[in-house]
């Protein structure tokens, strides 16, 4: 190797406005500019790390100078014509006093005399103000070129005076192209499948990029191979990605804890394993649907391993996995054991259902008998006319029929309701009598056939009492929430549940309520409390409704932990959270 060797960065760093990847935007702005001989006093470049700001600064120094090419860009900052400045090691007024000084000296060879200030956010706040008279009115041979990756930290001031020019992140296809003409450049064998890995690790800055193939030149040699690439950046290679993901296709959870080991004992980054997972799953789901393969920014036989991979999986089970993986990365940063952290998520993905099944079940949920709908029993053997009583005897009284709810199946209690004897208990499909059999629903045959329905008759009322006390209301108060049920809407008789009678003037009685809200409510629907008092004690009181002082504050319950109490209470729902990885948003 040679003693006068160069960095890839350095080498091939930019001298023309052509050789700037992807920032055709500014380039051509600039060149129209000198052209057109309107060039700005003061430029700000800025954007992230390693896309050409600094390059681009140097660029435009030099064509604005008529610097020929053969001169190196990093031999420019030497000559007294342009002068680069570093603000993030000088950054305090002397340091700006120096520049304003430098300023009064005119250009030597060429037209102006350029001052690159990198990292200019860096800069205090004194010493923007010292360099803000300069900037504002400078001399007309002074060029200021500022370059940043924060400019929301320079001062509103400084920016004021300043073209902005906003640099993007490089595309991975045009990192590609770059370095596969450095590697043609250089002698050097790369497959396309590694140069890839090169880009896509870069995240859009190809001065990265360019690091990482030196590093790999310096492991592998001219003859870079994909297997020795993923040794020399220790990365997870896409090979490791599909098995991963073949695995939770299989639901094999040996086989994923085996591929994690294995990545553990190389030395890999549990971090940039899930970083990694997360993009192959992010693929994964655009590859569902050919018209967004162009968001995939992989190779031709990446994307059809993608595509055949996707096929297993629906939308549902994609979107689901993401979110396991996402919520993994936030975990394992502060966690004490971070492997354990990763195992459970890969685990999690493996054991959990796919999307088609919990749509099943979800049917199978509805399908189930709603509330207040009974089953059809089993039909009662119809007794002939012949073995019928002469006489109609009276109806026994209709037990209650214990109906399954959808209360009852998530565990709670079943409500018990009464029904009509004379009625089929099927209220879907009327009851059908032929030859002896019932068909339909249930009916009583021990009735004479041609017996008619009796109405249902009004519950009488009572008889008013001659003298009401407190003592008479709180013993009617259950019996009165229920007519309020009856009569009123649901809201109103919950309301009434958190109250209760304080006292009682003559027809004036005083309800205490816990909160202003359920006072507000009874308030607002006093009429009709007052008219439902009258089928329980005969009469109408009216109501004055306050709140209860004396009752102490309950605290809050937070959601999370209302949350954990409703899958205790629930077997059900516990049961969905298990499985599906389901977490409280509030």
């Amino acid at each position: 190797m040679s003693d006068t060797y160069k960095a890839l960065t350095r080498k091939y760093r930019p001298r023309t406005f052509e050789d700037i990847v992807s920032q055709e935007h500014v380039s051509s702005t600039l060149r129209n500019a000198i052209e057109q001989k309107r060039l700005n006093h003061a430029y700000l470049f800025s954007g992230p790390r390693g896309v050409g700001k600094t390059t681009m600064a140097r660029v435009l120094a030099r064509m604005i100078n008529g610097i020929d090419d053969s001169v190196d860009g990093e031999a420019l900052g030497s000559t007294l014509d342009i002068i680069e400045f570093d603000a993030a090691s000088n950054n305090g007024v002397e340091d700006v006093h120096r520049v304003r000084d430098a300023v009064r000296v005119p250009p030597q060879k060429g037209i102006y005399k350029v001052f690159i200030i990198d990292e200019v956010h860096m800069l205090s706040k004194q010493a923007f103000n010292a360099l803000l008279k300069t900037l504002e009115e400078p001399p007309s041979y002074v060029v200021f070129i500022f370059a940043t990756t924060e400019p929301h930290k320079v001062l509103p001031t400084i920016l004021s005076r300043c073209q902005r020019f906003d640099f993007r992140r490089i595309k991975v296809g045009e990192i590609v192209d770059r370095l596969r003409h450095i590697c043609a450049a250089e002698g050097i064998t790369i497959d396309d499948e590694s140069l890839h890995v090169i880009a896509t690790k870069a995240d859009g800055a190809l001065r990265d990029a360019l690091s990482l193939m030196d590093q790999v030149i310096a492991f592998c040699g001219v003859d870079i191979t994909h297997d020795a690439l993923v040794r020399a950046l220790n990365i997870v290679s896409q090979d490791t990605l599909f098995d991963i993901v073949e695995a939770i296709r299989t639901h094999d959870a040996s086989r994923v804890l085996a591929i994690l080991d294995a990545l553990m004992l190389q030395g890999n980054d549990m971090q940039e394993l899930l970083i990694a997972l997360t993009e192959t799953l992010r693929n994964l789901y655009m590859a569902r649907d050919a018209k967004n393969l162009y968001l995939v920014e992989a190779t031709d036989d990446t994307k059809r391993r993608l595509i055949a991979a996707s096929k297993a999986f629906s939308e549902e089970d994609v979107l689901r996995m993401m979110h396991l993986v996402s919520e993994a990365q936030f975990k394992i940063r502060d966690a004490a054991q971070p492997r354990i952290q990763v195992e459970l998520a890969l685990l999690k993905l493996t054991s959990m259902p796919r999307a088609k099944g919990l749509s099943e079940l979800m049917e199978a949920l509805r399908a189930a008998p709603s509330m207040g709908s009974t089953p059809s029993p089993t039909p009662t053997p119809s007794v002939s006319k012949a073995s019928a009583p002469s006489t109609p005897a009276a109806a026994p009284a209709a037990a209650p029929v214990q109906t399954p709810t959808e209360s009852a199946l998530f565990g709670a209690p079943a409500i018990k309701r009464p029904t009509n004897a004379l009625r089929s208990v099927n209220l879907d499909e009327e009851p059908v009598l032929t030859s002896g059999k019932i068909e339909g629903g249930l009916a009583l045959a021990a009735q004479p056939e041609a017996m008619p329905e009796s109405e249902p008759q009004p519950d009488p009322e009572p008889e008013p009492l001659t003298e009401l006390y407190l003592s008479d209301v709180r013993a009617a108060w259950s019996q009165y929430v229920e007519q309020v049920k009856k009569t009123c809407k649901m809201s109103i008789s919950h309301s009434l549940i958190r109250s209760q009678p304080a006292d009682l003037k003559g027809e004036l009685l005083t309800v205490e309520c816990d909160d202003e809200f359920t006072r507000n409510i009874l308030h607002t629907n006093q009429r009709d409390l007052v008219a439902c008092w009258k089928p329980v004690v005969g009469r109408m009181l009216s109501l004055e409704f306050t709140l209860n002082a004396a009752r102490p504050k309950v605290a809050q319950e937070d959601p999370y932990s209302r949350f954990k109490k409703m899958q205790q209470d629930d077997p059900k729902l516990k049961l969905i959270v298990d499985v599906l990885g389901a977490e409280l948003e509030y």
